[in-house]
């Protein structure tokens, strides 16, 4: 029944998509022509309605294979199998919400789990809050490890080099994830050649402006990108609040690099180079804090481009040696989602501008951005019936792409500048409010 709905809001979507397109096309040639345009603003104008066009098919590409990987999903069905798991717990700092955050794990539906928690030489009570719930709870145990500050990442390979289990969990320490998690993601490793498995990040704090459109764009703007690539088993980056992985594909891999600001992206595609492939579970959830402040987020997603754009300068060699088409294809996706697409959205949008004030253009500005956020707010219906989510999510698609897109994008080109010149920056810890 909910897939049949799913097939008409989908379809009845693009048809409105398409009708309101085609109508404001009429609009602006047939009734309202352009003035005329230098030379090199119409080539201009015609170059950015062509990356119109690509970014209308990639629209269309990423919510068809995402649909397909649904019902694929669905087909597949079984999940009886529960092979033992260890999830790592890497903790900075954490004192006030670590023992809640253990007693949480504690309450995951699955017969057999370790929880392997990971003090990365905290200042404050994190060991000893800890080390307190330390021992065996029915089928789950508890244990903690302490080391010198290092990092997420080297708390993490700590871990993994001292996992009892197979299967490996590894999230935030500030994350909480869903009873369900557990038993939704392992069933995808029945496939040998599965290495790992990416979770389903949701937004817990919905308690702002900023904070609801992130919980969109987590929705929209990530996940459905996850459901697409998954069908084709060659996820591009596994979430670092929740990504299940081989222990053996880990090792392989050399563990989490410390050298990146984002491991979770460079250690995606060194699994990706060995030949390995990586699934999407929707099933498989973890809650996670937002930034309620802008320059909170900004600070977050410079870190992230500057993090993505050395992972991908790192393992375009690879792809290019190898020529494994998996990797070929996360490595260029990751390179227009980070750096191509962000650039030439700035510019589209100065350049739109600045024919509107110039030369009495106005009316392409509002078709560009009309056009832009009844994609979104088709991808976004979408989205949310398959996530079953909130539908008062739907009309931040509008706030979405009137000037959060277009803030991040601007966030981006400077993350990309500045990784391009070496720039030096610092990892940061992003302050959580303790929401979860």
């Amino acid at each position: 029944m909910r897939r049949a709905i799913g097939y008409v809001l989908l379809l009845g979507s693009l048809a409105a998509f398409f009708g309101l397109f085609g109508y404001l096309l009429f609009l602006l040639v047939a009734r309202h022509p352009l003035p005329q345009l230098p030379g090199l603003a119409e080539g201009a104008g015609g170059f950015f309605f062509g990356f119109m066009c690509v970014l209308l098919l990639r629209y269309l590409v990423l919510i068809w294979f995402s649909f397909l990987d649904q019902v694929e999903a669905t087909a597949e069905g079984d999940r009886q199998a529960t092979p033992p798991v260890s999830i790592l717990v890497p903790a900075f700092n954490e004192g006030p919400g670590i023992a809640a955050a253990i007693r949480s794990l504690l309450e995951l539906d699955y017969p057999a789990y370790e929880i392997l928690v990971i003090d990365d030489g905290s200042t404050d009570d994190t060991h000893a809050r800890a080390k307190a719930l330390e021992g065996r709870y029915s089928g789950a145990r508890v244990r903690v490890l302490h080391k010198r500050n290092g990092g997420k990442a080297s708390a993490l390979n700590l871990g993994i080099s001292a996992a009892s289990e197979d299967l490996i969990l590894c999230m935030d320490g500030d994350s909480k994830l869903d009873p369900g998690t557990l038993r939704a993601a392992v069933s995808h490793f029945r496939d040998p050649t599965v290495g790992a498995v990416a979770g389903n990040v949701k937004v817990v704090n919905r308690l702002n402006l900023l904070t609801r459109l992130q919980a969109l764009e987590y929705i929209e703007g990530l996940n459905m990108v996850r459901r697409a690539q998954a069908f084709f088993r060659s996820v591009n980056i596994i979430p670092g609040p929740i990504g299940v992985f081989r222990r053996n594909v880990l090792l392989e891999a050399g563990g989490y690099s410390e050298g990146t600001f984002a491991e979770d992206c460079d250690l995606t595609l060194k699994i990706l180079e060995r030949g390995w492939k990586i699934r999407y579970e929707p099933g498989a959830i973890a809650f996670t804090e937002a930034p309620e402040g802008l320059r909170d987020l900004i600070k977050q997603r410079y870190r992230w481009t500057r993090g993505v754009l050395q992972a991908i300068r790192a393992r375009s060699r690879g792809a290019v040696a190898t020529r494994n088409r998996g990797l070929s294809f996360a490595v260029f996706y990751l390179a227009f989602e980070a750096l191509i697409w962000p650039v030439v959205n700035v510019a589209a949008h100065l350049f739109l501008v600045y024919l509107a004030l110039a030369y009495g253009a106005g009316t392409l500005l509002v078709l560009w951005w009309a056009q832009l956020t009844v994609l979104d707010l088709v991808a976004a219906l979408y989205c949310i019936v398959v996530e079953e989510e909130r539908l008062s999510l739907i009309p931040y698609a509008i706030l979405y792409r009137l000037f959060f897109a277009l803030c991040l994008d601007v966030c981006k080109v400077a993350a990309a500048v500045e990784e391009l010149f070496a720039v030096e920056m610092s990892w940061g810890k992003l302050e959580r409010k303790g929401r979860i």
